[in-house]
C-alpha cells in the first residue's frame, strides 16, 4: 500500500481548529479568579523583560524586510528597548486593574419579590487582526485574559517575527500560573486567506476587532460573519476658539500634531476661529517646527509657507508631518466642519470661554472630547485603563479606547422565592 503525506490543513481547517481549541480555553478563563489572571499577565511582563533581547532582534529583522513601509507604520513597527520596557509597564497596570467580571452593573426589585442583577461577562473568543504595532500582541491578548476571553492573534507580514517573540512571553506567563496556554494563540503564518476563514469563523469567533489601516477595516466590514468591533481613521481637529490662550493654543496645537505624527491620536485638521487674533503666529509656530500646512483661502495670504488645500485634505489621516487648517466662524463653524469631514475619534477645543466649550462638547459626535488638552491624550493608558485594543468610533457596544469593560458583555441574574407569572 502506498503511503501519502498527510496534508497540510487548508485555512478553514485550521482556523475551526483555533477556534475550538480557544472556545475550550474561554470557558476555564471565565470563571479563573482574578488573582490568578492578574498574576499571568504579571508573569508576562517579566517574560517580556527577560526575553527583550530576542524580543528587539525578532524586531530589527522585521525592520530590515520592511524597508518600503512608510515612515509612519515604519515607526509603529519599530521596537526600541525603551518601548519593549514600555510594553512590560504596560501589563503590569493592567494586572493592577479591577476585574470587571463578575461585577454588578445594576441591581433592582419588583414588587412581587424577584431581584434582578445585571452582571458583567466576558464576550467569548475574540479574533484580533492588526497591522504593523507588535506591542499590539501583548496589549490585546492579556486585556482579553484580564477580561476572561480567549484570543486569537492575526498581525500582519511586516511584524510576524516580533509578534512571535512576543507571544512566546505570553504563553510563558499563562503557562507559570496554569492557565490554558490556549487563552492566548497566534496566526502564525501571513497567509492571507486566514484572515477570511476569521471573518468568516461565526460560531467559532464571537467578536472581531480590526486595528489598521482604512483598507483592512474596509475588508474586515464588508466580508465579516461575526460582529465587529472597529474604528476607522483618525481624522481629529483641534479648535482654537477666540477666547483661547494664545500659549496654551500653540502647545496644545503642537504636541496634538507633532508629538507622534503616526498615532491616530495625532491632530490632522487645525480649525481657527476667524475671531481669534494671532492666526498667524500659530500657524508660523506649527510651520517652524517642521509641519507642511494645507490651509484655504481665508489663511492663506498668512504666510507665504503655507499651501493651498485641496477638497481632499479635510477628509485625510496624513499620519506624518502634514496638516489641514482652516479658518471658521466661531464655535458653530467649527461644530459644522467636523460634521462634515471629521471620522468620530478626537476632537479638541483650547478656550477659556466654559460655555463655548460645553456647546462643542455637547455637539460634537465623537468617541473622545478634550476641552484644553492635547489629542494624543487618546489612548486607554492615559484614560487610566491600561493597555487598549484600540479605540472604537462605532455607536453600538464599547466606544473610544476599548480595555478591560469594553471587553465584557452582561447577563442579568433573576433571583426568586417560588414565584410563578399569574396566567
Amino acid at each position: 500500500m502506498t503511503m501519502t503525506a498527510e496534508q497540510p490543513a487548508g485555512p478553514t481547517e485550521t482556523m475551526a481548529r483555533m477556534g475550538a481549541r480557544a472556545r475550550a480555553a474561554q470557558r476555564l478563563l471565565a470563571s479563573a479568579p482574578t488573582a490568578a489572571k492578574a498574576a499571568a499577565v504579571r508573569a508576562a511582563a517579566a517574560a517580556i523583560r527577560a526575553q527583550a533581547t530576542a524580543i528587539e532582534a525578532a524586531n530589527q529583522a522585521d525592520m530590515a524586510a520592511a524597508a518600503d513601509l512608510s515612515p509612519a507604520l515604519r515607526d509603529r513597527l519599530l521596537l526600541t528597548p525603551a518601548r519593549i520596557e514600555g510594553i512590560a509597564a504596560a501589563l503590569d497596570e493592567l494586572a493592577a486593574l479591577p476585574d470587571p467580571v463578575g461585577e454588578t452593573i445594576r441591581e433592582w426589585s419588583r414588587p412581587n419579590g424577584l431581584l434582578f442583577r445585571r452582571v458583567r461577562v466576558p464576550l467569548g473568543v475574540i479574533g484580533i487582526i492588526y497591522e504593523s504595532r507588535p506591542n499590539v500582541t501583548a496589549d490585546a491578548g492579556m486585556l482579553c485574559v484580564m477580561a476572561g476571553n480567549a484570543a486569537i492573534l492575526r498581525t500582519g507580514r511586516e511584524a510576524l517575527a516580533s509578534a512571535k517573540a512576543i507571544h512566546a512571553a505570553l504563553v510563558e506567563g499563562l503557562k507559570a500560573e496554569g492557565l490554558p496556554e490556549d487563552s492566548i494563540q497566534l496566526v502564525d503564518t501571513p497567509d492571507r486567506e486566514l484572515v477570511g476563514a476569521m471573518l468568516a469563523a461565526a460560531g467559532l469567533i464571537d467578536v472581531i476587532i480590526p486595528r489598521g489601516g482604512k483598507g483592512l477595516v474596509a475588508r474586515v466590514q464588508a466580508e465579516a460573519r461575526v460582529p465587529v468591533l472597529a474604528h476607522l481613521d483618525g481624522n481629529n481637529h483641534v479648535y482654537v476658539d477666540a477666547a483661547a490662550d494664545p500659549a496654551m493654543a500653540r502647545e496644545i496645537v503642537l504636541n496634538a500634531k507633532l508629538r507622534r505624527t503616526g498615532v491616530c491620536g495625532a491632530m490632522e485638521t487645525l480649525l481657527i476661529d476667524r475671531a481669534y487674533g494671532p492666526k498667524a503666529e500659530l500657524l508660523a509656530a506649527l510651520l517652524e517646527a517642521g509641519c507642511e500646512l494645507r490651509a484655504d483661502e481665508a489663511l492663506l495670504p498668512l504666510d507665504p509657507r503655507l499651501k493651498a488645500a485641496t477638497p481632499e485634505d479635510w477628509g485625510t489621516e496624513y499620519l506624518e508631518p502634514i496638516a489641514a487648517a482652516a479658518e471658521v466662524e466661531g464655535v458653530q463653524g467649527a461644530i459644522a466642519h467636523i460634521a462634515a469631514h471629521g471620522s468620530h475619534h478626537t476632537d479638541a477645543i483650547v478656550t477659556a470661554d466654559e460655555a463655548v466649550a460645553q456647546r462643542f462638547l455637547a455637539a460634537v459626535d465623537s468617541a473622545i472630547l478634550m476641552w484644553n488638552a492635547s489629542t494624543q491624550f487618546a489612548d486607554g493608558g492615559e484614560f487610566g485603563f491600561g493597555a487598549e485594543i484600540g479605540i472604537a468610533t462605532g455607536r453600538l457596544h464599547a466606544r473610544g479606547p476599548v480595555a478591560l469593560e469594553g471587553l465584557t458583555t452582561y447577563k442579568t441574574l433573576v433571583l426568586g422565592s417560588g414565584q410563578v407569572r399569574p396566567v
